[in-house]
């Protein structure tokens, strides 16, 4: 059976527009307002926005990330990398609470360095900055500017946002497709999204309509790899 791999790597750029709002107007609002103008000043310093997994933090930090003058990090960032520079106006650091020591050390001092200098920074952790399971130093610090809780979307939600693209993109979707989709896939709407293109893709390739035995026929591939 020819193989049928998921294409990670021709995932669409994460951007602010592209991010379901769901319960978070007031947070999207926020970042566009910081997003457009992270070149020059903002009454936002320091923002902190926590949440379950899939809720989009990591969505909406690399979508600023994509700005002039904006700096993304990671746990996979060495230490260094957490240093202010005059070349950034936006630090970004997708899940803080994953920083080793040394890193944690890094981060303490770039928020320092990041209000003496007027820049903007910006993290995402699991938990509200009390939970975290940080150096207390720390956690002070980080509680110190805004903090937002990133709610995840509902499954009516995601079925409403879901179906909407595929009738943006002129796809035609049998019912049941994408309750089942929710039920028997990560539950992300990145990756919702991009199974969605494989689906597009492979109903073009067996030249058969996007009904639920084509989707289970997709999932059930023995060399289907959801690996990203």
């Amino acid at each position: 059976m020819k193989q049928l791999l998921l294409d990670w790597g021709a995932i669409r750029p994460q951007t602010l527009d592209s991010f379901v709002v769901g319960r978070n107007q007031e947070l999207a609002s926020l970042l566009r307002q910081i997003s457009q103008t992270a070149a020059g000043s903002s009454s936002t310093q320091q923002l902190l926005i926590w949440g379950e997994a899939g809720a989009g933090k990591s969505h909406l930090l690399h979508a600023l990330g994509a700005h002039t003058g904006a700096m993304l990090l990671t746990p996979s960032s060495p230490p260094e990398r957490l240093l202010w520079s005059a070349d950034h106006r936006l630090y970004l650091v997708d899940n803080c609470d994953q920083l080793d020591p040394a890193q944690q050390q890094a981060l303490f001092h770039l928020i320092n360095q990041v209000r003496e200098n007027g820049s903007v920074l910006i993290l995402s952790a699991r938990h509200a900055p009390l939970q975290l399971a940080l150096r207390e130093d720390l956690r002070t610090r980080l509680g110190w500017g805004l903090v937002y809780q990133a709610h995840g979307l509902s499954d009516e939600e995601k079925v409403d946002a879901l179906s909407k693209s595929a009738a943006a993109r002129g796809l035609s979707l049998s019912a049941g497709v994408v309750p089942y989709l929710l039920t028997h896939f990560r539950r992300d709407m990145q990756s919702l999204s991009t199974m969605l293109d494989a689906l597009d893709r492979y109903s073009l390739e067996t030249q058969r309509p996007i009904t639920l035995p084509l989707l289970r026929e997709l999932l059930q591939t023995s060399d289907y790899t959801t690996e990203p």
